[in-house]
Order: C-alpha cells, then sequence, then structure tokens
C-alpha cells in the first residue's frame, strides 16, 4: 500500500503549468512544497526540539486548479496521496533521484481568520457563556423544554 498523509505550511506559491492531455484539454500541474512539523528528543536536554521536513507535492487536474486558485505561501493544509519516485539525467549527464507526493486530496488544515493571524477557529453563534454554568460546569436546563430533550 502506498498513502502519504499529511499536514503542513507551503513555504511558496504553488508553482503552476498547464498541459495538453491525451484527449486536447488544458491539465492543470501544480508543484508545491509542504513544511511539515517534525518533533524529536535530544539525548543531551529534555526538551523537544523542533525542526520541519520540506516535502515536495505534486498535484494534476482539479487538484492542480484547487492549488492555482485557493492555496498561497503560509497556507496550512492537510493532504493525502501516494510517493513517487523517478530520475531523469541532469545536463552534466549526471542522474539525479526524485521523490514526490502526488496529490490525491488537499484540503485546509485552518480557518481563514486564523490563518490571517487572528484567534480563528469555530466559534458557535449564540453559544452560552462560561458564567451561565452551574458550580459543577453544567448548563441549566431552561424551564419547559424537558419534553424535547432527545434524552431523559
Amino acid at each position: 500500500m502506498n498513502k502519504v498523509i499529511l499536514m503542513g505550511r507551503l513555504t511558496r506559491d504553488p508553482d503552476v503549468r498547464y498541459s495538453n492531455s491525451q484527449n486536447g484539454d488544458q491539465l492543470a500541474i501544480a508543484r508545491y512544497t509542504v513544511a511539515v512539523d517534525r518533533r524529536f528528543a535530544r539525548r543531551n536536554a529534555g526538551d523537544n526540539q523542533q525542526s520541519a521536513d520540506f516535502i515536495s507535492c505534486v498535484a494534476f487536474g482539479r487538484q492542480g486548479e484547487f492549488a492555482e486558485k485557493y492555496l498561497k505561501q503560509g497556507t496550512k493544509i492537510a493532504l493525502t496521496g501516494r510517493i513517487q519516485t523517478g530520475s531523469y539525467t541532469n545536463k552534466d549527464g549526471q542522474k539525479v533521484y526524485t521523490t514526490e507526493v502526488v496529490v490525491e486530496e488537499q484540503e485546509f488544515a485552518e480557518s481563514k481568520g486564523a490563518a490571517s493571524g487572528s484567534q480563528g477557529g469555530y466559534e458557535p453563534q449564540g453559544a452560552p457563556a462560561p458564567e451561565d454554568a452551574s458550580a459543577e460546569g453544567f448548563m441549566n436546563i431552561p424551564e419547559g423544554i424537558e419534553n424535547d430533550l432527545p434524552f431523559k
């Protein structure tokens, strides 16, 4: 099985090019790099150090069009795909080996507000305030709705 799941931030805007497909349509090909956090413990220190792996990704067709339209440097995304390896000979005659993730699905991993630096996240409308809770941390049920509750 060849399945990859990643979450990280784009290191730069996607590089999108169009190629003619076999049936004459234009096929979007988007290439970008995702910085994925890597945590490891140093033997000498008790704290965790953090670094990142930089993963090359390529998205074809609709996924490539999505990348062109919506993704930009710094966008946090979650993606699934498969690892693909290849090789080519460069202009100096040396063989170069490549590894990249072929994107099958991609989606935003944070809200638009969080991406722009605000608090972001989901905040339900009309949510009760914490001070409305009882001392045990539970909300008091308003009078007259006992029969409408899905539990008793």
